[in-house]
């Protein structure tokens, strides 16, 4: 496993109680965890915590930006009872964009010493300013102990046209050439929504780099506009809204501060 720009698709499909499919070309990137003040100097359009066309800020993830990463995610696994594999950690994740982002959701692949994927970390954020993390790892794996699938009890408000009932099933592959993040969203056993990353892996280089961004313009600002066209047509469609609820940060859970989020209170599909 390697730093590396990932290519490819995204895929939302909801069955119930109405059908409605989209796919979007999206691109993202795999960073280690401790390598990345140096992995972001791959390229003059390049920076870290400073503006550039790419720019990856300590601030845009969850915890206190003053703190490692690796240090963050060992604090929060302890607070769910859990030891932090010791290996290498990859944050599958969007960067800044002329100074814009907004990531649905990041990947933390966390490593045993054999360099091998034992806990995964899914950290969701929510156009209403909130974080969320679920660490999946052996106590809540639902599938065989090498098939990467994981199911949790949903505990974010993240869509107006979801309910908090809800359970996820998330499926994974290790991201290598080939990376899919598949997410099931589970309504009294019975799946009604689903989301698939299927992504093509290309090397940490700076001609990679600038192919995405010539590709892949403005990433983050067209998540956020997709999110709102799915958002009215799934209105037009007239599928139920629900309200969110208060939020109630668990032990080890966050929210951002007051002004990080530029589009906190929006809706997501």
């Amino acid at each position: 496993m390697q730093p590396a720009i990932y290519t490819g698709k995204l895929r939302h499909r909801r069955f119930q109680p109405v059908l409605h499919e989209f796919t979007y070309p999206v691109f993202m990137v795999l960073l280690d965890i401790d390598r990345i003040p140096s992995l972001m100097k791959i390229s003059p359009l390049a920076g870290y915590n400073r503006f550039r066309a790419a720019s990856f800020f300590d601030r845009d993830h969850f915890g206190d930006p003053s703190v490692s990463l690796r240090e963050r995610l060992r604090e929060d696994a302890a607070a769910e009872g859990l030891v932090l594999p010791e290996g290498p950690i990859y944050l599958l994740t969007h960067l800044r964009y002329f100074g814009y982002v907004f990531n649905p959701v990041s990947f933390f692949y966390c490593c045993d010493s054999q360099g091998r994927v034992a806990t995964i970390l899914a950290e969701v954020n929510s156009t209403f300013g909130e974080s969320r993390n679920y660490w999946l790892s052996e106590a809540n794996q639902s599938g065989a102990a090498n098939s990467f699938q994981y199911q949790t009890p949903k505990a974010l408000h993240v869509s107006p046209f979801m309910k908090m009932e809800l359970d996820y099933i998330f499926t994974f592959t290790a991201p290598e050439e080939h990376l899919v993040a598949h997410m099931q969203t589970l309504d009294g056993g019975d799946c009604f929504f689903d989301a698939t990353l299927d992504l093509s892996r290309e090397p940490w280089t700076a001609p990679a780099l600038h192919r995405a961004l010539v590709s892949y313009p403005l990433m983050t600002a067209k998540v956020i506009a997709a999110i709102h066209w799915q958002a009215l047509r799934l209105y037009l469609k007239k599928v139920p809204v629900f309200s969110k609820p208060d939020l109630v940060l668990p032990k080890g859970r966050h929210e951002h501060p007051e002004g990080e989020n530029p589009v906190a209170r929006m809706v997501r599909p």
